[in-house]
């Protein structure tokens, strides 16, 4: 079948890394034909760098106004048209699908979430008045839902940490052998420099790896430059693919991740993590949170449940740093999990089987 996914950033890197990732999995496990339409090009090519060039020529990725520009000619009718998180299909591209011969089917993709009401909508069919179909489609943790985006998945660390990313090297080559390794990439939002003055109170030594922009976020507001006792390294991260940031996170020994792909990639890694939710101005972030950390943390003991709680609402890490181990470990069994539970293929395949 061929499909037509619609791409409008929003958050840099999350909806682009999704999207991607979707087709990725579309055209190297289910043999898909697939064409992306993306406003922001350069990051949704960066993204894509580094992979195997056999898997990237399956797709073809394409600026979001080459779907509807040559439209006084007939145009190549998809089987699947997906509007990735409810973006609004070009009206020129839209007329195209009204007078075809044969309606494509249309996905609503929306956002992750571990809320039960997730269930109740998932699969359902939206009523459009211009009659073509369309369904709701929710990524989700649940068996009854659609599924999470797995592909690839990433090693487990151990195995391949001496198989550093060329991008990667000379950073590498930095960092010192008896210290922990911490990456973050979260919104402008979170109180980093409090945070980080915290952790290096402990004594610890932490190398601090900060993606790409982040160290300039540390002064966003004109702040005098943070000042850290040695045994806290900062590092600054090149922009990096989705497979090089995987490695990344299997490599160290906590993560603070954003967004939907790297809050999966995250906990694919085994590693603990803290989700730096999307905020939203209802609140609205604090709830999904409080879902998802019902199910991570369901088989969890009471003083692991607090210590992560308090790490993913951002209390400072002398609060909760003394856990890690037993996190870790947590961690670990959290993936054989995920793993288990989307065995027969996750997102990509769940939505094959819907569109059949």
């Amino acid at each position: 079948m061929r499909w037509d996914i619609f791409c409008q950033i929003v958050d840099n890197y999350g909806d682009a890394g999704v999207c991607w990732r979707l087709a990725r999995s579309l055209s190297s496990l289910h043999g898909q034909e697939v064409r992306i339409f993306c406003d922001d090009l350069p990051t949704l090519n960066l993204l894509a760098s580094g992979v195997d060039p056999r898997i990237k020529e399956k797709i073809d990725i394409q600026p979001w106004e080459a779907s509807h520009e040559n439209a006084r000619h007939p145009a190549k009718v998809p089987d699947v048209v997906v509007e990735a998180f409810g973006c609004e299909l070009p009206e020129r591209y839209l007329t195209n699908l009204f007078i075809a011969p044969i309606k494509p089917i249309i996905i609503n993709l929306e956002y992750l979430s571990a809320e039960p009401w997730v269930s109740e909508f998932h699969g359902k069919a939206s009523p459009q008045s211009h009659g073509i179909p369309k369904y709701f489609f929710f990524p989700g943790f649940q068996d009854d839902v659609g599924g999470l985006l797995l592909d690839p998945i990433p090693p487990i660390g151990s195995l391949v940490e001496n198989q550093i990313p060329k991008d990667l090297q000379a950073l590498w080559s930095t960092l010192r052998p008896n210290a922990k390794r911490i990456s973050i990439f979260c919104y402008p939002g979170a109180p980093l420099r409090k945070w980080l003055s915290d952790l290096a109170a402990l004594g610890e030594n932490v190398d601090i790896l900060l993606a790409h922009g982040h160290a300039e976020q540390l002064n966003l507001y004109g702040e005098q430059p943070i000042e850290l006792p040695n045994n806290l390294k900062l590092f600054s991260m090149p922009f990096v693919s989705q497979d090089e940031y995987d490695w990344v996170l299997s490599q160290c020994d906590f993560n603070i991740v954003r967004g939907e792909d790297s809050f999966i990639r995250a906990q694919l890694a085994g590693k603990p993590f803290i989700w730096h939710i999307y905020p939203q101005e209802d609140r609205a972030h604090e709830v999904k949170l409080a879902a998802f950390l019902d199910l991570y943390l369901s088989d969890a003991s009471q003083d692991l449940k607090l210590a992560t709680i308090a790490a993913m609402t951002w209390a400072m890490p002398s609060d909760w740093f003394n856990s890690l181990q037993t996190w870790n470990t947590h961690a670990q069994a959290w993936r054989t999990h995920l793993l288990e539970k989307q065995g027969a293929g996750g997102l990509a395949a769940r939505l094959v089987r819907f569109i059949a």
